[in-house]
């Protein structure tokens, strides 16, 4: 298994990548529901400070949140929680609740990775990393608009902790956690089928509930006359790039594309007639300008975890934007199947050479 290395201004992050999900011409689960696995999290380098058991009780609190059926930013708030609580150490041990006391009368003692306290549960329960951790995330699911509120205040308001404040410190280190192993160590969980309609019809329900939007021009239409089986000249989409942005809609809850066939559409700006946007019929790359509402550089941490998802399953030769926009800001990727090139930074470029199609690694 191949090792990247992804290098910021805060940390080292290690990318292993040994095939999380797989674009195949099967079929498979919805990406984002694979578990992390805890043996390569235990040998990697730190992450944000955190290492070895520190990393596996992360992995542990992201795998609850997916057995739970939450997603991604649950995860962050499970391990921002317990960074809090614990720093990410099952304790058996923690302060006795001034007060407080069990029917019998003793006093209640917080305990494990997020110091529940004795109405937790046991003391076998709460000291076991998954069950503490699914705990959590059982009164996290009953908080409504619990998505909407400060991390902080969602985890205050499950824990019930005096200060609601008191985990946002807490909150970049453990998104950075999250990503980083969902990278690393598997968390794509993802089969993507080589069926060009099929995946279109795919992306266009995505399109039709808002999940995935384009600016202008509107390059939905391609995607819709795919769907219905339609061939219009020029107008046409490399298979792997429509697997490239269900990958996207399968991770991200929202996914914004600014371009793919411009040749379709008429632009002739950036690199012009010679863009895979335009040659050989257009649509053989994808812009991406957000994800999860947040605006895209090429090195921001949504950008980075897409690349992440990409990489190990691209076909070698496959190439992404933006190289220098991750150099200014001191993020340098070593990649397995992509190559590199300078773009803009106010999106997320990745182009597929206009032979492969579809790809169908697995």
């Amino acid at each position: 298994m191949g090792v990247k290395s992804v290098v910021g201004s805060a940390a080292v992050l290690l990318l292993a990548f040994g095939g999380s999900f797989t674009l195949s011409s099967g079929t498979g689960p919805e990406c984002g529901t694979g578990s992390i696995d805890t043996a390569t999290v235990q040998t990697m380098p730190a992450v944000g400070g955190f290492a070895g058991d520190q990393l596996v009780n992360a992995a542990t609190i992201m795998n609850a949140a997916t057995a739970a059926g939450l997603p991604q930013q649950a995860q962050s708030l499970g391990v921002m929680t317990a960074i809090g609580e614990s720093s990410l150490r099952n304790l058996d041990y923690g302060d006795a609740v001034t007060g407080v006391t069990n029917p019998d009368g003793t006093p209640t003692t917080s305990l494990g990775l997020f110091q529940q306290q004795d109405g937790w549960g046991s003391r076998r329960a709460r000291l076991d990393p998954s069950v503490s951790a699914a705990l959590f995330f059982a009164r996290l699911a009953l908080i409504p608009d619990w998505q909407g509120m400060a991390p902080s205040a969602a985890a205050h308001a499950v824990q019930g902790n005096a200060d609601p404040d008191h985990y946002a410190p807490f909150y970049e280190p453990a998104v950075q956690i999250v990503e980083t192993l969902t990278a690393t160590a598997g968390g794509g969980g993802c089969a993507v089928g080589g069926n060009a309609q099929a995946l279109a019809q795919e992306l266009v329900t995505h399109a039709d509930n808002g999940t995935l939007t384009s600016l202008a021009p509107d390059h939905i239409k391609e995607i819709r006359w795919i769907a219905q089986g339609k061939q219009v000249p020029d107008c046409g989409i490399n298979t792997t790039i429509l697997q490239v942005i269900v990958v996207a809609v399968r991770n991200f809850p929202s996914v914004g594309i600014s371009d793919i066939n411009r040749k379709c559409t008429g632009q002739i700006v950036g690199a012009g007639t010679t863009s895979r946007h335009y040659v050989q019929g257009g649509g053989h790359a994808v812009d991406f300008y957000r994800l999860d509402g947040i605006s895209l550089t090429g090195a921001d941490g949504q950008s980075i975890r897409l690349i992440g998802l990409l990489d190990p399953v691209m076909p070698f030769g496959s190439a992404i934007g933006q190289q220098d926009c991750r150099a200014d800001a001191g993020r340098s990727l070593a990649l397995e199947n992509l190559s590199q090139f300078d773009d803009g930074c106010t999106h997320l470029h990745v182009e597929v050479d206009p032979a492969i199609q579809p790809l169908t690694l697995g």
